[in-house]
């Protein structure tokens, strides 16, 4: 049976008050004019339908009733080309900065600047990730081995507040990624892919539906050897999905990930090594050991539904998480061993009523992600240990209570309030070097925080809105931010929360040939987490530099994204264009030290666009562009990547009947020498500095899945 959302129920309800009126008043005019004419056909019956909605259609018109920056990614359409990392799966996003490094998972990501201070290969900060409403991120952030969507059908994109409904606080938003099932994926599904570099993938998936349980397993292997030298990655995995429906109102599901994965690490190196050697790894990435080795990460998810009669629901999760690291277990000098398990809860309660006449919506929700096991052992090449830190203990907890009311006909209210509650539990049990800052050896942080968030959005048509919202964004320090993973680092920094005030507004929705939205932002913050300078240098010892809260900051900027239909052939044929433009504004507000400059890491201008053809037999084929303006490396501003252009095509079939398709994706045609990544540095004093990823060169990958 299919199930209606609360706003295609809306919809709905406005097209049934529409055609009852409509029929009414020709009833009326029919009556009459029998009555001067005995003769006057009778009317004919009036057939309201609702076409049943795909599980990516649904989505889409559940978070269309955000009033915010919200997109949804449909795998299948990410399948039209390579599917390699994160990178792939997030292109053509508005206001999502993603880049991958060295063919992994270890993706520079970023929302409207979260995380500008993370480099590719560490944990992802800044925003929420989760599989099906369940979180991956805990209080160390966000491991990348999980992200590189296998066995998804759909990927959500909330920005900023706009993610309340995950409990997600964070100034980027949140990302879900919602995981095929028996009913979604149904039968066997193999897929290969090969390409440039030693790029290899394939994946193999089987789903179905007995009576009451569905289920779906999907295996995949990975093997890229990678542009650069000494960047071979290469992982295995499985995901798994069941479902049982116990009674019509009560189904339980559990979800399961597991992936094993290994890499090389080619480091980061100098703009003159990307322009004229861009191939080459760093001077001292091989005799360093730098690389990481993930023995097996262990996610396991359980949500059970309860829907009453009143058609309101109460749903019940948890989440058990294990993720060991060997960051740079080949290092002669410095390997570290990063131990975590998290142990995640949630509660959360929906229902529809009716106010004076007016339709509302209430959520009251719980969530928690609870470290019940960390801990970063950095040692010797023999494994004795250099400096060990205990994490134990540290937790994030979000309660909220959210609710929309329609106004009046099209105009809705968004409220809103989350509370948080910080556990940071540091501490340093051992160290050779001996603390000699004036920061402590440990630390207890336990704090509380209130988030608000208002909004508006007003229905224009049944298809486009605009919308404007004001909030607040709480992101915790990351734990391992609290202590240097590094042996010489036997202090503890005292970080709190970096929080934002942000007002929102702009359109989305489609009308005639065009889909798409535009967004505009400002963001007012204070102790963001940046790179600053702990400690000066001496006469003896260089200054140490790491994450800590810098002064106030502003960030601003456009999301923008369109899809336009440029023509349609009598056939079916069709010519679409689409287009994305992010403009990033990051920057100091009257800092001591750095003035109003730009925050590094993150260029101001990028675009993308694509334009394709695609025939009603399945044939298609098209062209892409990508171009980003340059980046600045430090916080100073006295060192900048250059800007760039890229451009790609692509050509594919699908069957009709949906049973086998083929593809190439060609890469970077112009085998164009460019920075794809930042390491963001303090102070470079405009020297050329190893802080740069190069961009693959020129690529070509063939994809072939069929369906049985």
């Amino acid at each position: 049976m299919h199930s209606v959302s609360w706003g295609e129920s809306h919809q709905l309800a406005r097209a049934i008050r529409l055609a009852t009126l409509g029929l009414g008043s020709a009833l009326m005019l029919a009556n009459t004019a029998h009555a001067d004419d005995a003769t006057t056909p009778q009317l004919k019956t009036v057939t309201v339908e609702v076409k049943k909605q795909t599980p990516v259609q649904a989505a889409k018109s559940q978070l269309d009733e955000v009033p915010g920056g919200t997109s949804v990614v449909d795998s299948e359409d990410v399948a039209k080309g390579r599917t390699a990392t994160l990178q792939d799966t997030l292109a053509y996003q508005p206001g999502v900065f993603v880049q991958s490094t060295g063919g992994t998972d270890a993706a520079k990501i970023s929302i409207r600047g979260s995380g500008a201070n993370t480099s590719p290969g560490y944990f992802r900060e800044g925003i929420k990730f989760l599989f099906d409403g369940l979180p991956i991120t805990g209080p160390g952030g966000t491991p990348y081995e999980l992200l590189g969507g296998a066995g998804v059908n759909y990927t959500e994109i909330l920005r900023g507040a706009n993610a309340f409904q995950y409990g997600a606080l964070s100034l980027g938003g949140a990302i879900n990624f919602v995981n095929q099932t028996g009913y979604t994926a149904p039968g066997l599904r193999v897929r290969a892919e090969t390409g440039s570099y030693g790029y290899n993938k394939q994946s193999a998936s089987y789903g179905g539906v007995e009576g009451p349980l569905d289920y779906y397993i999907n295996v995949d292997n990975y093997r890229n050897d990678g542009y650069r030298d000494y960047s071979l990655a290469k992982s295995q995995g499985v995901v798994a999905n069941f479902g049982y429906q116990i009674n019509p109102n009560l189904k339980t599901e559990l979800l399961l990930r597991y992936r094993d994965e290994f890499h090389d690490d080619p480091s980061p190196t100098t703009l003159s090594q990307v322009l004229h050697h861009p191939s080459q790894a760093s001077a001292t990435a091989a005799s360093s050991g730098a690389g990481s080795r993930r023995p097996g990460s262990l996610w396991a998810g359980s949500k059970t539904t309860y829907t009453f009669d009143d058609d309101s629901t109460l749903a019940v999760g948890f989440t058990y998480y294990k993720y060991n690291h060997h960051n740079s277990p080949n290092s002669p000098t410095n390997p570290s061993y990063w131990e975590w398990t998290d142990l995640s809860a949630l509660l959360d309660y929906e229902r529809s009523d009716e106010l004076l006449g007016h339709q509302t919506r209430s959520s009251l929700s719980f969530t928690t992600t609870d470290h019940i096991r960390g801990q970063v052992d950095s040692t010797f090449a023999n494994k004795a240990s250099r400096k060990f830190v205990d994490y134990n203990g540290s937790f994030d907890r979000v309660f909220a209570l959210g609710n929309d009311l329609e106004l009046t006909d099209g105009l809705w209210l968004t409220s809103g309030l989350s509370a948080i509650n910080v556990k940071r539990d540091v501490d340093v049990k051992s160290s050779l070097v001996a603390n000699t800052s004036e920061y402590p050896g440990s630390v207890d942080y336990n704090n509380w925080s209130l988030a608000p968030r208002l909004g508006l959005r007003y229905e224009l048509t049944p298809q486009l809105q605009v919308f404007a919202n004001v909030s607040r964004s709480i992101d915790p320090p990351a734990d391992w931010e609290y202590s240097g993973s590094g042996p010489t680092q036997p202090y503890v920094r005292p970080l709190v929360e970096q929080k934002a005030n942000t007002v929102e507004f702009g359109i989305k929705g489609s009308s005639g040939p065009f889909d798409g939205s535009l967004t505009l932002y400002r963001s007012w913050l204070r102790d963001e987490l940046l790179n600053v300078q702990l400690i000066a240098a001496t006469s003896t010892a260089a200054a140490v530099t790491g994450a800590f809260n810098a002064s106030p900051t502003i960030h601003q900027g456009i999301e923008a994204g369109l899809n336009t239909q440029l023509w349609q052939g009598a056939n079916g044929d069709k010519v679409n264009y689409r287009q994305v433009y992010t403009y990033s504004d990051f920057h100091y507000r009257h800092d001591a030290t750095f003035g109003d400059n730009q925050l590094p890491g993150i260029p101001k201008h990028v675009y993308q666009g694509e334009l394709q053809y695609q025939q009603p037999s399945g044939f298609y084929t098209g062209v892409n562009v990508q171009s980003s303006s340059r980046t600045a490396v430090d916080y100073a501003n006295t060192f900048y990547a250059p800007s760039y252009t890229i451009y790609g095509a692509n050509v594919g079939y699908e069957a009709p009947s949906k049973k086998w398709k083929v593809s190439l994706d060609l890469k970077n045609l112009t085998d164009k020498k460019y920075v794809t990544a930042v390491q963001p540095a303090y102070n470079v004093q405009g020297q050329d500095t190893a802080a740069l990823y190069p961009g693959d060169g020129i690529g070509a990958y063939v994809g072939v899945e069929y369906r049985y």
